[in-house]
Parts: C-alpha cells; structure tokens; sequence
C-alpha cells in the first residue's frame, strides 16, 4: 500500500511539477517576480532540513524525492486553495455587430486582475473593448464585435506573493446574414447582358437562389438567365419582355437563417425617331411660321430636344416647342427672318441612347438692312454715313434728309457739291463734304427691291466748338450787394466753363467771389463787390475738345434810379385820390424796387408816404380829407436807395355833399318777407347815417316806412300780401342831406301749398322719428279704441273693468264709454317737448284726388 501511495504520489508530484514548471515559465515570461519567488521557495527548503544539492549521495535520491514531491504537492494545494479565478462564460458565440461582456472573479486575496487577447497581448480599455476592475473581479467589455475579435481571452489574477492564477472563456463571432448596397431598381439597356447585382454576406456562406413572379430561375429552364459565382443573376440579350420585379432568396442552413430582397429590373429601349417632310420654304419678315414635326419612340420616353448649328435651342417668343399624342414633339420657328435659313435637328435621347434626324428651312428675304449706325462728326469736317442692305434679290438703296425730305440715290450730287451718294452690291454711302450745324438730324436709309422695301433712319450728331447765347454783358451792383453775372454756352461735347479776372483764374477761395456750376450750359459767378476794385472786367473761358472761346462781362457801380415824370391826378373824390405816373428814364443799372408817393396838407411841413404794389405806377390816395388841396410828388426806389422826387403837384378834394343813391338788388324771403340788398355808392365825403325804405302795394295810396341803419347792407320787409306787386323807394341820407332816391319794384307770388314733403323737409332727424312714433302710438290707441266700442275687449276695456264695478249697469258702463271716447277725442298731438306741433286753427289739411296730403296756413292769420 505504500508502494501504491508512492507511485501516486510520483505520478502527482511529475504531473504538478509540469503544470508548476509550465506556470512558472509563464509567470516568468510575463512578470519579474517570478525569479523572486523562487529564491523564496530555495531558501525554505534550505530551513525545512532538506541537505542541498551538492550533499545529496545517490542511495538517498530515491527517497528524498518522495519527501519533496509530497512537500510540494502540500505546497501547491495549501497555494490552489489560497487564489482561484473563473469566469462567467467558458464558451460565447456572437454576431457581427453585437455587444458582449464577461465577468472574471478571483477567490482569495488578488492584487491584479489582468486580460490577455488571442495573440496573448495583455489588454488595455479603449473605445470598442472595455476593462472595469473592482476589487477582486474584472470586466471585459466587447463593443460591436467583427470577426477579428475571435479567439481565446484570459483572465490572469496574481496575488502578493506573485502566484498567478488564470481562466478563460472562448468567443466566437459570426456573420448574420445581411444584404449590402442593393439597389433597386437596376436600369440595363436593351440587348445587353445584364448582370443584377445580389450583395449578400453571413457566416457560413449563404446559399443564394432566384425567382422571377414566383418561379425559380434554373440555368436548365432559362438557357439565358445565369446564377454567377458571387451570387449575382446574369441575364443574355436582356429585352424589354425580361423587365419586372426578381427576388434573391439567401439562406444559412447551420442556423436556419432565410432573408430575401426584391430588385426591380428596368429594361430601356434605345430612341427610334422619323420625320414626316424634311424640307421647308419661307418667307423673311413677313410674320411668316414654320413648323417641324418629329415623331419618337423609345422606352423612357425619349427627351426631344431641337438644335441649330451644334447649339440646343430654348423654349422663346421665336422658338415654340409643343407636344401632342403619339409622342409627336414640334418645333415652331416664329417671324421668319433671313437668318432663320439653314439646317435644324431634331434629336431624341433616353438613358438607352439617341438618335438624330435634320430637317432644312430654306428662307426667301425682302430687303433687310443690317447696318447703319449713328455718325458724330466735327463742325466743317466730312461726314460719311454707310447702309449694308441685303436680301434676295440685292435692293436699291436710297437716301432721305429728314430736315427738308430731299432725296439722294447712288450716283447723286447735291448743288453745292457738298452730298454725294456711291454705291455698290448692297452698300451705299453717303458722303457730306464741310458739314454745318444746319446739317444735324435724320437721315433715313431705304432699301428697295421688287419683293418689298426695309427703312431704317440714322442720326448725324455734330460736334463743334462752344457758342456764347447770351448778350448781356454787362451787370451792375454797388459794395456789399450780391450780384450774379451769367455764362451760359452752346456746344457739343459739353464745355467746361472758367473764370478769370485781370489775367487770374477765380476759384472757391477768392475772396467775396462764389461760382455755381462749372461744366454743361451755364456757369454763375456770384460777386459781392467791397470796393472798387471788385468793379471791372471779368472773362468767362469755355472749353471742350474741339475748341476754347471767351466771353468778357463787365461789372459796373449801380445809381439810385432818375425822377418819374408826368404826375396826374384822377378819380379825385372826398376822401379818395388816385396818382399816375410815366416811369424814370432810367433805373441806375438794377431794377427799381418800389415807388414812393408823399403827399401833404398845402402849408403843412410833414410829407406822408405810400408805397406801390410792386412797380405800378398807379397810387390810391386814402382817408384825405374832403374840399383841402394837398401837394404830390413821386419817387423810384432800386436795391441801391431812392432817387430823386418828380416835380410836386396840386390837387384839391371835392367838398361834403349829399349821398349817391344807394343801388338796390332784391330776393325773396322766408314766408312773407322780402330781402332787399343794399349797395352804397359815393356817400358824399361822409358816412350813411341810415337809409329810408318807404314801400307799398301798387293799389294803395298809403306808404309804409322802414329805417335801416346805414352800417347795415340789406333791409327786410315784412310781413306782406300774397300775390300782389309792391313798389319800393330808398334813400340814403348822412349828415349833409338826403340822396336822390333809387325806385324798385318787386311781385309777391300766391300763396304756397305746404305738402307733407315740404313740411318734413324742415325738421331734423329726431323731429322726423318722433312724428313716426306718435303716429304709430295714434295707430294703436285707434284700434284699441275699435275693439272697446265694436267687440268690447282690449286695453281700455281691461282698464274700465278694473275701476269699475261688475254690478254697474249696462246704461251706466255706456256713458262712460262715451265719456272715455270723448276724453280721447280732446287728447292733443303734441312732440316730445309737451308743445303742440300742428295747431287746428293755423294749418289745414286736404287729402287730394291722387293720395297726397297738403297742409296750409289758414288764411285769415296771412
């Protein structure tokens, strides 16, 4: 038995050396301390009483062996027991893509957690593989796993000693099956060999198979369909009888994995295209149309596009593109011209190809002028204008000056020698030999042939040197006043104006000197003259590319204006005179403001001024005083002060008399009344104190008196008679006396109806809607009052039932109704102010034959 024990113990102590002496190397590859423990381990059995090495004697081998392999093999288990370490799963199968953690725990007292990949590089966190360790257990996390993450991972624990301890776990991963990048659907051209494309991928290969409307492909039934090697369908002569929808159908049988895709299979069909007439003719500018027709076929449906001489034409007013039925695509060339002759394509193009047809317009041209432009030509130099003309035949071409309509055609020459016309195949030109500004405007070029005509006009633009347009040279002022001298200019191109004074060029900074303007037509130069020195000469210098020409101006000292002349007095009254008067002779150099009248009492020292409306030369004289002569004279007034007064007149107002007779104008009153206008005339140097106005009817004898104040301008007369003519006399008196008097006659009209109309007309809104009321109220009392009296019920009735008693008699219920109609009949109608609005003894109301209704006044109160 203790041999068996020893040859156990043998076989164990070889088998745990081995595993002890693999580990070791490990541990030795991996870490240091390896070598530090097998000292430790040396240094113990040297203490355990065990001889060394170099005592041992070969009878005593076999036995120390047997000691130490059972020392050891105590060793190893007391150091299993101490550290172990396993993992959650031994055995992992994962698909591409698909994430996965695995936990490691170590039993015992583990210093370092540590895991090793397949290739038995130690592990470190990054983004796809994640390592979390607490204490004495570890996580590995895989993210998005693909097939390189395959293999055997370990987790290897050391614990203080240096004793390592290790598990590990087997992953495998796997490719689900997946279609990538199928496209549908796939476009192939009609008699191609079309291959469609079927990307599948798992692990294992998946096997592949193909339907088309529910059929499986074979390569034995379909001699043109062909499954390749890389799972694509390969089709022969591809038609368009080949298109539709195939199904590839992949499957893995290990796991039973099936998936499918649908692939749409487009077959296109190159264009094919035909014209019906290929050649067309046509008239230029005659509005003339012309329209290509193209007749297509094609699968898609082809594009038609028109070209013309390698350009592709676009939709405009010219170019008209339409479509209609039967895939007919026209082209329709408007306004025919010369240029539209040539060569047109129609061209039909699809994703299968294209095809190209020409069609050919040939175009018949009436005279056409393509060139003639506008001539800009120098004063006194020659002009000469061209006209290109073309058109099938080759036109004539004529010249027209639009100024004076004369006429020039080739071979030509004006009187003066200076037109001439040469021409020759379709050009003309007309040559003007010294041309003048006389000569600047329309030509008109016509071409003529016996097809048509064409014209076109031209326009002969002259240069030439500046021209001065004004001739008032000469400007007057005095020191401190502005004064604006003027150079205004003529000439083409534009001139630049300048000016100078004694040979200097004024500017900006001269002193008291501004200019306004110093290119185009007119140039201002503003002087403020201080002192004589600014008075003089001063050149204005115009200038542009054909020439320089100057204008001198002169600025001289202005004078107050001469005397007027000629003073008269007229519509000489009481109060009033008027003053006339011849202007001076002259001004002073600037223009006269005003005129100054002074008058005076005779005698008196102190002169009174009036001043005239702008330059009148008529003065009115106001609030003289009547019969006293008074003394006139006149003055002129310009910017530079007063000149002298004309010789003094004499004049004397008329004396205080009686008034004018007032002038009379008449209208009609309101009612019975009269208004007469009142217009006063001269009042005699005096104010109207009042006017009398006696009237009276033309059969009376007897006057009637009315005194008007004289402040006031009409006078009323009322009340009066209607239909009857009166006679009227006013007169105007003031203190003085009376006037003569003024007669006037006027007719007073009959007596007026007054309608429903009229009378409403005169009330405002409120009065309007308040008669509506009461007459509505007057409605219903009416016939609540009928229905007391005829059927013995209604709103009265209830109230003389509640004030009196049932057992009254029937005699004594009558009186009191006849006593409740008469109250009723006494009610007044009156407006919502308490006041009665129709009074029965002043107005009458009549019903005519046609409805109406007309009020009237009573007579007796006219």
């Amino acid at each position: 038995m203790l041999e068996g024990s020893e040859a156990r113990a043998r076989s164990g102590s070889a088998r745990i050396g081995r595993e002890t002496g693999a580990k070791q190397e490990r541990i030795s590859r991996q870490r240091s301390p390896g070598r530090r423990m097998n000292g430790e381990k040396r240094a113990w059995f040297s203490h355990s009483g065990f001889p060394s090495s170099s005592a041992l004697q070969p009878e005593t081998c076999p036995k120390m062996m047997l000691k130490a392999a059972l020392l050891l093999g105590v060793l190893v288990n007391i150091s299993q027991a101490a550290l172990q370490v396993s993992i959650s799963l031994n055995k992992v199968e994962l698909s591409v893509g698909e994430s996965k953690f695995f936990t490691c725990t170590a039993i015992g007292e583990p210093v370092e957690i540590e895991w090793f990949n397949p290739l038995g590089d130690r592990m470190v966190s990054s983004k796809r593989m994640s390592l979390q360790t607490e204490g004495s257990r570890s996580r590995l996390v895989i993210y998005n796993a693909i097939i390189e993450d395959a293999g055997i991972y370990r987790c290897q624990a050391t614990d203080a000693s240096g004793h390592t301890e290790e598990a590990s776990v087997v992953l495998e991963i796997y490719q689900k099956l997946s279609f990538r990048n199928v496209i549908s659907p796939q476009e192939f051209k009609h008699g191609e060999t079309a291959e469609v494309v079927c990307d599948v991928i798992s692990s294992p290969v998946p096997m592949v198979v193909w339907y088309y409307q529910d059929k499986e492909i074979t390569q034995e039934h379909q001699s043109r369909f062909q499954v390749l090697p890389n799972n694509n369908l390969q089709i022969h002569q591809v038609s368009k009888a080949d298109e539709g929808v195939y199904r590839c159908e992949a499957s893995v049988e290990a796991r039973g994995e099936i998936d499918f895709v649908d692939i749409a299979v487009v077959v296109n069909v190159p264009p094919v295209l035909s014209v019906f007439q290929q050649s067309f003719n046509a008239t230029a500018d005659y509005q003339e149309s012309v329209t290509f027709t193209c007749i297509t076929s094609g699968s898609p449906e082809p594009l038609v596009t028109w070209h013309r001489k390698g350009q592709q034409l676009e939709p405009s007013e010219k170019y008209i593109f339409s479509k209609l039925e039967g895939s007919r695509s026209m082209l329709t060339i408007r306004n025919i011209r010369q240029s539209d002759g040539g060569t047109f394509s129609c061209k039909a193009s699809n994703k299968a190809g294209s095809q190209e047809r020409e069609l050919f317009l040939k175009v018949f041209v009436q005279p056409h002028i393509t060139q003639l432009k506008n001539v800009t030509a120098v004063e006194g130099s020659a002009a000469m204008i061209s006209c290109v003309a073309e058109g099938e035949p080759l036109p004539d071409i004529s010249w027209r000056r639009a100024s004076d309509g004369q006429t020039f055609v080739d071979g030509d020459k004006s009187r003066d020698g200076r037109f001439e016309v040469r021409g020759r195949h379709g050009k003309s030109v007309l040559t003007i030999s010294g041309v003048k500004l006389s000569d600047l405007g329309r030509f008109d070029c016509e071409a003529q042939s016996r097809i048509g005509g064409h014209q076109k006009s031209m326009f002969l633009d002259i240069e030439y040197i500046p021209k001065f347009l004004t001739n008032h040279t000469i400007y007057y002022s005095w020191e401190g006043n502005p004064v604006n001298i003027s150079c205004e200019v003529m000439s083409n191109p534009p001139a630049t104006l300048l000016w100078r004074r004694e040979r200097f060029t004024i500017s900006e900074e001269t002193p008291h000197m501004h200019i306004y303007g110093t290119e185009g037509r007119k140039s201002v130069l503003e002087v403020t003259p201080m002192s004589d020195r600014d008075f003089g000469r001063y050149n204005c210098t115009a200038r542009n590319n054909i020439g320089v020409r100057y204008q001198e101006f002169i600025l001289a000292q202005a004078d107050v204006p001469s005397n007027p002349y000629s003073v008269r007095l007229s519509a000489v009254s009481q109060r009033l005179a008027t003053v006339t008067f011849m202007k001076p002779d002259s001004h002073g150099g600037v223009p006269i403001s005003y005129y100054l009248v002074q008058y005076r009492e005779l005698g008196s020292m102190d002169w009174r001024d009036v001043k005239s409306h702008s330059v009148q030369t008529t003065v009115v004289l106001t609030g003289l005083e009547p019969n006293t002569t008074y003394e006139v004279r006149v003055a002129a007034v310009n910017g530079k002060g007063q000149g002298e007064f004309s010789h003094t007149e004499t004049f004397q107002t008329l004396p205080i008399r009686e008034p004018s007779p007032p002038a009379v104008h008449g209208q009609r009153g309101v009612g019975k009344a009269y208004r007469l206008g009142l217009v006063k005339q001269d009042d005699g140097g005096m104010p109207i104190v009042e006017y009398i106005v006696k009237y009276k009817t033309d059969k009376e004898e007897q006057w009637m008196t009315k005194l008007v104040p004289g402040a006031n301008d009409f006078a009323m007369l009322q009340p009066l008679q209607w239909n009857t003519r009166y006679e009227v006399e006013i007169t105007a008196r003031n203190v003085k006396g009376l006037s003569e008097p003024t007669f006037y006659q006027f007719f007073m009209p009959q007596k007026p109806d007054i309608t429903a109309e009229s009378l409403f007309s005169g009330m405002g809104l409120g009065a309007v809607v308040g008669l509506g009321l009461g007459a509505l109220l007057l409605l219903l009392v009416l016939v609540d009052v009928s229905c007391f009296f005829l059927r013995h019920c209604g709103l009265l009735m209830c109230i003389t039932r509640t004030l009196c008693s049932k057992k009254t008699a029937t005699s004594g219920k009558g009186k009191e109704m006849e006593e409740g109609k008469a109250a009723y009949l006494k009610l007044p109608l009156k407006e919502e102010n308490g006041k009665e609005s129709l009074k029965p003894d002043t107005i009458e109301i009549k019903v005519h034959s046609d409805n109406s209704i007309h009020i009237k006044p009573d007579d007796s109160k006219a």
